[in-house]
């Protein structure tokens, strides 16, 4: 299985074109967004479909420089660790006893080992959070996750706010499992993400489904 029959398939669709010229038109003119063009479709990149273990559900990139490399509630090396992602490392020492809490944000260990870093939103402008709402990037994340839960089985989906669990309805949670808590932004890590116990969970899961455990200490190395 791979991403490209769907990705191209969608980005043929004339909502897609239309997004496309919508960026290239800002981006022209000067307008600055994340993450740069290059980095925009990372997640697919980096996490082939038929590798596929976990989707961990985001809303929209970081919005400040040198921070959105296309992986959601990762930044790039060197950058300092976001709140969310704080609070996920917290949650993941109090999971794991020998989990370090690294000093930086880079998730791409993560993301080669078959979990997809999706927000549901690919793009915004700098210093505007949500700016590239209803620009179109949901209609094409809401078919890639329909076509995960068709296309393949024991997929572990981890839907962190009311944001990412709206998608729920778009899973087949007969055939996956759908795991759901608070955000882990500081404003909701407290009522409940923290001590979810959803890293732990999901390797149960992979584990059972013969597909694998994932290797959350690959951020610390």
């Amino acid at each position: 299985m791979s991403w490209q029959p769907l990705l191209g398939q969608e980005r043929a669709a004339p909502y897609f074109a239309q997004l496309k010229a919508q960026l290239q038109a800002a981006r022209a003119a000067g307008t600055v967004i994340y993450p740069p063009e290059a980095d925009v479709f990372n997640a697919f990149k980096l996490t082939p479909l038929d590798k596929l273990k976990a989707v961990i559900l985001g809303q929209d990139p970081y919005h400040a420089p040198n921070q959105a490399h296309g992986l959601a509630f990762s930044v790039r090396p060197g950058v300092r660790v976001p709140p969310s992602l704080a609070n996920m490392y917290k949650e993941l020492a109090l999971e794991y006893a020998d989990f370090t809490i690294p000093a930086h944000g880079d998730l791409r260990s993560w993301a080669e080992q078959g979990v997809l870093l999706l927000n549901t939103v690919l793009t915004v402008v700098a210093n505007q959070p949500n700016s590239h709402r209803k620009l179109g990037w949901e209609q094409f994340t809401d078919q890639v996750i329909r076509q995960i839960s068709a296309q393949t089985e024991n997929t572990v989906f981890l839907l962190w706010g009311s944001h990412a669990q709206k998608k729920a309805r778009l899973i087949n949670g007969e055939q996956h499992a759908i795991l759901q808590a608070p955000h882990p932004s500081p404003l909701s890590a407290h009522r409940g993400f923290l001590g979810c116990g959803h890293f732990l969970q999901t390797n149960s899961l992979l584990t059972a489904s013969g597909k694998g455990a994932i290797n959350w200490h690959s951020v610390c190395q």
